[in-house]
């Protein structure tokens, strides 16, 4: 099942622009990728895990000239109601948490820098941690999250020569991926994988993957959004 597209997305270079290009380019990742993120959730866990979240970010999509109306801290909040609802399983606790504390970080700001981006990903990966009781190496989508937020926190404070977003967005998609590719090692110790013990070790976290997949393609149409 596809998720319609929204018929007149916002120009980049309007407040939130940027904002709602990445959640919307977010929200399609999860519906293209339903199958592949649920078979790989199925090597040691529920299988489900793509399916519940392409319902989700469908009815986003649907929504989305209600949603894309608000201001940047209105947009997230109402994004989060709509994955908390809709989202099966542990996905949708986590990935509401996820967007709700990032609306949280820009309150009352009409316009968003690189440094509020990383500020939203960092308040993201600690609302997940504290619904999840989870952290770094307990093979969840932190992950990959945490060091993606690391490595463009450490390329902002290098200050000059500054960092233009195409080049942040790459560098967002490549640590993502890495570090989701280091979690096949990893055993995992939170959600339904952790049951399975060592047998969850040699594939990787698949919320870890979603996060990297999601980064790739933000990278990959940053200089072609609309």
């Amino acid at each position: 099942m596809s998720a319609p597209s929204p018929s007149s997305p916002p120009s980049p270079s309007a407040p939130g622009g940027d904002l709602t290009f990445v959640v919307r380019t977010i929200a399609r990742t999860a519906v293209d990728n339903e199958r592949a993120f649920s078979d790989l959730d199925a090597v040691a866990g529920d299988g489900d895990f793509g399916y519940s979240l392409a319902r989700g970010f469908e009815i986003v999509l649907a929504d989305w000239d209600d949603l894309a109306a608000d201001a940047p801290a209105g947009f997230l909040k109402k994004v989060a109601m709509v994955i908390s609802k809709r989202v099966g399983g542990t996905s949708g606790p986590l990935w509401g948490t996820a967007f709700l504390r990032a609306a949280g970080a820009v309150k009352d700001r009409p316009e968003l820098d690189a440094g509020d981006a990383v500020g939203m990903l960092r308040a993201a990966a600690e609302g997940i941690k504290a619904r999840g009781r989870s952290d770094v190496g307990d093979k969840t989508l932190l992950d990959a999250l945490i060091p993606m937020t690391d490595a463009l926190e450490r390329r902002l404070a290098q200050g000059e020569p500054a960092a233009g977003a195409a080049e942040l967005a790459a560098l967002a998609a490549t640590t993502a991926r890495a570090a989701a590719d280091a979690t096949a090692s990893m055993q995992a110790r939170r959600g339904r994988q952790s049951y399975t013990g060592e047998r969850s070790i040699g594939s990787p976290d698949p919320g870890a993957v979603a996060i990297a997949v999601m980064a790739e393609r933000v990278a990959a149409e940053w200089d072609a959004r609309d």
